[in-house]
């Protein structure tokens, strides 16, 4: 038989660099989709004004996350039927940021237990259909987001972050997308939609629990609260990506996980470089001009965050960067001003005005 070469009785080349670097950067204009960022950021500003308005911008991730998350969930068909599935989601959400915020300034102990649980359950969630085994993922990706803004807030004494406000951020978020499910369905009329994120597999059949998906999802429970136990037992700074980036790329076929963790690898070099550069720009300003940096640094995390929407199924790793460089600008860390009080980061407009 012919080998992947073309040359019969050759032995097939084996993966290069060069080949590695164009795989990683391939890009499929197929999965570019820009109506679906403009509308994610249409709705994104909502949050964003909201919690800037009453000075509460530790709670925007969560809204966004709830937000996009419900999205990724929605499974297209009737409005009850959409309605349905995503207040359950959304329940089980609120369970896991309640757990997530809850913990996340106990014994790093505690978080290493939890998320091993929870990336146990999430990997036998497979059993029930690739849609329940996505949407598991989707929230165990959001725990672990959740121990790393819990324990952020926790090192910063002048950010105060109750769970329940949280709580219901995250609830506020999916409850913006079914308002704009509704809204559609008054515009367009009634009638069946199909799945807005049509990339994402819809199959729900159940398989059976074989040996061999049960080791699986042991040993991405096992690997996960290893690094769990790395980030925060060595309190690295921004550890929470490690278990994120590794429970996200152990797939069951060594070539798909080698790919998947070299893209998130690069886009998160790239995210962070970019991020770093960004929060350059407010480090020599001060007062007023401080303050209205910061507003234009929260718009350009969401047009970040649109770009990541749009190119997510065109390129992994540019997606990768796109949310990395986002969610760092986000959770950027509290600049102090000369007297010492605090004037940046996600703190309200009193406490950044007081340096003017």
């Amino acid at each position: 038989m012919a080998s992947a070469s073309g040359r019969v009785g050759q032995p097939v080349d084996k993966p290069t660099a060069r080949s590695w670097l164009s795989r990683i950067s391939r890009f499929d204009p197929t999965g570019l989709n820009w109506p679906r960022a403009v509308l994610f950021l249409d709705i994104a500003l909502v949050p964003l004004v909201v919690f800037r308005a009453i000075g509460h911008e530790q709670y925007l991730l969560s809204a966004l996350f709830g937000l996009f998350f419900a999205w990724l969930d929605d499974p297209g068909g009737s409005l009850a039927n959409r309605a349905s599935h995503i207040a359950v989601f959304t329940l089980i959400g609120a369970g896991v940021t309640a757990l997530g915020f809850g913990i996340g300034g106990y014994a790093w102990g505690w978080r290493v237990l939890a998320a091993f649980a929870i990336t146990l359950v999430a990997g036998l969630a497979a059993a029930f259909g690739v849609r329940r085994f996505v949407n598991a993922m989707l929230l165990n990706v959001w725990f672990l987001v959740t121990l790393g803004l819990a324990s952020s807030f926790h090192h910063h004494s002048r950010i105060t972050s109750y769970t329940w406000a949280q709580v219901l951020a995250w609830v506020g978020g999916a409850a913006l997308w079914l308002s704009a499910t509704f809204t559609a369905r008054l515009v367009r009329g009634r009638g069946d939609r199909p799945r807005p994120i049509t990339e994402l597999p819809g199959d729900t059949a159940r398989k059976p629990l074989t040996r061999p998906l049960v080791m699986f999802a042991l040993m991405r429970a096992l690997v996960t609260a290893g690094t769990i136990a790395l980030a925060f037992g060595l309190d690295l700074s921004h550890g929470y990506w490690m278990p994120i980036a590794v429970m996200v790329a152990m797939k069951p076929n060594l070539e798909q996980s080698t790919l998947t963790a070299a893209q998130r690898v690069v886009g998160a070099l790239i995210g962070a470089v970019t991020a770093a550069l960004l929060l350059l720009i407010p480090a020599s300003e001060h007062g007023l001009r401080l303050f209205l940096v910061e507003r234009a640094l929260e718009v350009v995390a969401l047009v970040l965050f649109m770009h990541g929407v749009a190119i997510r199924f065109g390129n992994y790793a540019l997606y990768c960067a796109a949310v990395a460089a986002g969610v760092l600008i986000l959770a950027r860390p509290v600049v102090k001003g000369n007297d010492g009080d605090s004037i940046g980061g996600p703190l309200g407009p009193q406490q950044q005005l007081k340096a003017c």
